[in-house]
């Protein structure tokens, strides 16, 4: 068992003064910043994509630090994915694989907030939680209920209270981060801080000052919008297009409220903005109230609805993006000014990727790259910077921090360190390809369960339960995904290959329900 290296130091630099000797102080371990949004993707990050979105203070820990480019999640959906962030573990490890059908995240079992406790770090996670459990494994914590509410949200504390604070819920996080850094924390211990924003996600609600931004824009459709999903029937029975007012709801997505309107979820977007205060109100209502009735009286249709919805979309979207980027701003100053910088490691990242009209969608889940792939900018003081295109995955953060800290990495992790990439190392062994596996059917936006693997070039995908249906890309010639290889002939040598690397993920994370699935599939 490896020795936790601050304790171990600590230890002998007492032993050695206990002796008369002078010796110098053991280098303090690094702190850690861990800021996640949700729904954030990559293609609205200036960064990574300039099309749409200026996000300089996001860009900055890129500037100053590492930017990888090849970063993935094991499953596509918030409550999973912050389930493997926690523990290093896929879904069917940690047990948490959905958001809707299984038990609530178990508490109890190992995370790597509760290591660096052991390893005398100072632990605390503000924002959004949604695992079902409290959480363990912190000094201190705050977290909204649930998704969490955009305006005068609602936020749990380990006293068991519930409390409302006033305001927009970026701003607040913020605040109760820097509050915590600044006035709650043992400056004599290193810290661990998660910073856990419920911006990016649905339904998109910008604050008061800024609903006039991005008004004078209109966005080029992506060239995949009205795609036609040959040959993938899967990606033809999801629920979650732009198109349909059934998936994305006019009323509640678009905030076109009206009096006498109503929508399959107008009463929970009504529920919404009834926590706003009258100041709040009045505003939005102003903004919103003048596009609602145009857009009834105009009732655009067709093509000229569905290009309507996504302009609509994309600048709420755009607008809540602002606020996320101007609180990372706030953040970054923070350590600055309090010299935290120096000595701090900050990580930014989503907790999965999105649809920006992508095959005329938005949401995420499927193993589709806008979906699967995710933003992922690291700051390490002394690290290297630039692009890192390795292969990384969100089950590889716990053993990066355990391993920064000197803490021992259980064997049970199934992620691996990246800090060997931070220091400018590419290990012989690192991974070569990626596991995949959604489980959430049927349930909102019905994507079919699936498996599957990704390599620096191709991607197997299985989708399974009332579905048998194999797919294959290659992803150098097809970036979009549109042309399903499998089963062609000419192709059959690098399926077989692929099939067999599906395997061997399987039986190296022991994902035995996917095994199972192989074999019925022929892939065995």
């Amino acid at each position: 068992m490896r020795t936790d290296r601050f304790l171990l130091l600590g230890g002998l630099a007492a032993a050695a003064a206990g002796c008369g000797r002078s010796e110098k102080a053991p280098e303090r371990p690094m702190n850690i910043l861990y800021i996640m949004t949700d729904d954030h993707t990559a293609q609205t990050m200036s960064c990574y994509d300039g099309r749409y979105a200026s996000t300089p203070h996001l860009d900055r820990i890129a500037a100053e630090g590492v930017r990888f480019t090849n970063s993935f999640v094991a499953n596509s959906l918030s409550g999973p994915s912050r389930a493997c962030m926690l523990t290093g573990k896929h879904s069917h490890k940690n047990g948490y694989t959905d958001n809707t059908s299984c038990a609530p995240f178990d508490a109890a079992q190992t995370t790597f907030p509760k290591l660096l406790q052991r390893a005398g770090y100072e632990t605390a996670v503000v924002g959004k939680w949604h695992l079902g459990s409290l959480p363990t494994g912190f000094d201190h914590w705050e977290v909204v209920p649930g998704q969490g509410d955009y305006y005068n949200p609602d936020f749990i504390r380990p006293t068991g209270d519930t409390v409302r604070c006033e305001g927009y819920l970026t701003d607040i996080v913020t605040d109760k981060s820097i509050a915590w850094l600044r006035e709650r924390r043992d400056p004599a211990k290193p810290f661990c801080l998660l910073v856990h924003h419920k911006a990016q996600h649905r339904i998109w609600m910008a604050d008061t000052c800024h609903l006039a931004l991005y008004e004078d824009r209109d966005f080029p459709l992506p060239e995949t919008f009205f795609d036609d999903y040959a040959g993938r029937p899967a990606a033809a029975a999801q629920e979650m297009s732009i198109a349909s007012d059934h998936d994305m709801d006019p009323v509640y997505d678009l905030k076109m409220w009206y009096p006498g309107v109503e929508s399959r979820l107008s009463r929970s977007y009504e529920g919404m903005i009834g926590r706003m205060n009258p100041e709040q109100r009045a505003a939005w209502d102003r903004f919103y109230g003048p596009l609602a009735e145009e857009f009834y009286r105009t009732n655009p249709q067709g093509r000229e609805r569905a290009q309507w919805k996504f302009n609509r979309y994309m600048r709420d979207y755009l607008k809540t993006l602002r606020s996320l980027d101007d609180n990372v701003g706030r953040l970054l100053d923070y350590l600055d000014a309090s010299g935290l910088a120096e000595n701090t490691l900050v990580v930014y990242t989503s907790d999965q990727g999105f649809y920006m009209g992508e095959h005329g969608w938005f949401d995420k889940r499927f193993m589709y790259e806008e979906s699967m792939r995710t933003p992922l900018v690291v700051r390490m003081p002394g690290g290297v910077r630039g692009d890192i295109d390795a292969l990384v995955q969100n089950i590889d953060y716990a053993p990066t921090f355990l391993e920064l800290a000197g803490a021992e990495v259980p064997d049970a992790m199934q992620g691996a360190s990246l800090l060997p990439l931070l220091r400018g190392e590419r290990p012989a062994d690192w991974r070569r390809s990626l596991y995949y596996h959604f489980y959430e059917y049927p349930a909102e936006h019905m994507v079919k369960r699936h498996y599957g693997v990704r390599t620096d070039r191709w991607k197997l995908i299985r989708f399974y339960d009332d579905i048998d249906h194999w797919e294959l890309y290659d992803l150098q010639e097809d970036p979009h995904e549109l042309r399903n290889l499998y089963g062609r002939p000419e192709y059959a040598a690098r399926q077989r290959e692929l099939e067999e690397e599906l395997v061997r993920l399987q039986r190296l994370y022991d994902d035995r329900t996917g095994l199972a699935m192989n074999r019925l599939g022929g892939a065995e």
